[in-house]
């Protein structure tokens, strides 16, 4: 309720400033979420041509090679300092002509609602809170989004009502980034295929077990293939599990801890086929139009998801969906090997995934 009282207390200051309000055409996106959900809001990018983002710091190293953001604000650099909070917001209070709420929490409508943009479109979600009715009245327009919506679509519709998913590209950087020194693994020619995986997930919730891994490695030994695998320096624990299953591989090659995220879509682009959870390097891949093996466990699916060649793994069991974008678990009922194991069914769907890529490929 914090953030009710001071915009009330704001309101008078907000009025006197939009007399000096001047046309400026530009446009801010407002989206303060993680990797997967930035990479999700860059069709908007496209849509609008030049935009300036609120955004989190997570996802500076993306920001910072993409040509359609003009400038950007860290959320994380002013949501627990009221003195920052009110620069940033007379920074921005007059700066704008449209502004795009993708992400609305309290701190996010509180800075959109108290822009003089002539034209504010704020996303309604399903986590709705009686304070946040202020807000969302000084909205000229309102997307409803639901859990059953895609994302993606709930997002353009910000701009204009009838844009889709398919009107639209997505990207991670634009233009794509290339590291100034690439590890040399991704050097190395390699004939056979190339598959990306993520041994951990940002929601380490959403992290694929070993077991499932050591399975789908044994699965796939009939194919000739490299694993590539994508972590940060903290999920080396991770791969040391998987070694204990598997044994040193030399078809097991590590990036743990050898890339920055810019430089990760590029190596992704190198991959033939990527295999996650639902984490940012399914999205990084899905931009970079890499087939996708995705095992989505208690995600609803419909809400979002990889969109150009995915393979949606099922969980073991009939498990409804009890994670969404804007309601996140991070600890879920039901254990890892149930919601990202793997049956004979799975395997053999995966088998084909892969089979007719390839020779889709080759021909």
């Amino acid at each position: 309720m914090g953030y009710v009282l001071m915009y009330l207390l704001l309101f008078p200051f907000q009025k006197i400033f939009n007399l000096f309000k001047k046309t400026t055409g530009k446009n801010l996106i407002i989206q303060t979420a993680k990797i997967g959900d930035f990479i999700n809001v860059t069709p908007m990018l496209h849509a609008l041509g030049h935009s300036d983002i609120i955004m989190s710091k997570i996802i500076e190293p993306l920001v910072l090679h993409d040509d359609k953001i003009l400038h950007y604000y860290i959320i994380e650099e002013v949501k627990n300092n009221f003195f920052k909070k009110m620069i940033l917001l007379f920074k921005i209070m007059n700066q704008y002509d449209n502004v795009y709420l993708v992400q609305p929490n309290t701190i996010n409508l509180f800075l959109a609602s108290l822009c003089n943009a002539p034209n504010k479109q704020f996303l309604k979600t399903y986590i709705n809170k009686i304070h946040h009715k202020l807000f969302y009245s000084s909205a000229t327009g309102i997307v409803i989004h639901t859990k059953t919506d895609l994302t993606i679509n709930s997002y353009l519709k910000l701009i204009n009502r009838n844009f889709r998913y398919t009107d639209f590209p997505k990207h991670a950087t634009s233009p794509l980034h290339f590291p100034t020194v690439p590890p040399d693994v991704l050097s190395v020619q390699f004939k056979g295929i190339k598959i990306g995986i993520s041994i951990s997930a940002g929601n380490k919730a959403k992290t694929i077990p070993a077991s499932t891994w050591f399975q789908l490695i044994d699965s796939l030994s009939c194919l000739s293939y490299n694993f590539y695998i994508f972590g940060v320096s903290e999920d080396q624990n991770y791969l040391d599990d998987l070694l204990k299953l598997t044994g040193n591989q030399s078809n097991l090659i590590s990036l743990i801890g050898q890339l920055s995220l810019e430089d990760v879509p590029w190596a992704i682009s190198k991959m033939d086929f990527y295999i996650s959870s639902d984490s940012g390097n399914a999205y990084i891949a899905d931009a970079q139009k890499i087939p996708i093996i995705m095992f989505y466990g208690c995600c609803e699916i419909q809400e979002q998801r990889p969109l150009h060649n995915v393979l949606l793994i099922d969980p073991l069991n009939d498990i409804p969906a009890s994670t969404f974008v804007f309601d996140t678990c991070f600890k879920f009922a039901q254990p890892a090997e149930c919601l990202f194991g793997l049956n004979k069914n799975n395997i053999l769907q995966i088998k084909t995934f892969i089979e007719k890529n390839v020779n889709e490929k080759l021909t």
